[in-house]
C-alpha cells in the first residue's frame, strides 16, 4: 500500500468533505481516505497496482473540485 496527500480546493464545508470521501473510498483500490477541509487536504492509502494518482485527482475533479499540484 502507498500514502499520498492532495490538496483539494474549492471545499467550504463538512459536506464537501464529505462529498470528496465518498468518491475516493470508491476508486478500486483504495483503502482509506481521510479528507479534512482545514488544511483542505485528503490523506490517500491506496494499492499503486489498482488506482493511480492521476485516477485521484480524477476522481476529485470530477466531483467539482480542485487539486493544487
Amino acid at each position: 500500500m502507498n500514502e499520498i496527500v492532495l490538496s483539494v480546493t474549492g471545499m467550504t464545508c463538512g459536506g464537501c468533505v464529505n462529498s470528496v470521501q465518498r468518491v475516493l473510498t470508491a476508486l478500486p483500490g483504495v483503502e482509506t481516505a481521510k479528507v479534512t477541509l482545514e488544511p483542505g487536504q485528503a490523506h490517500i492509502v491506496f494499492d499503486p497496482a489498482r488506482v493511480d494518482r492521476a485516477a485521484l485527482v480524477q476522481a476529485v475533479v470530477g466531483a467539482g473540485f480542485g487539486v493544487a499540484p
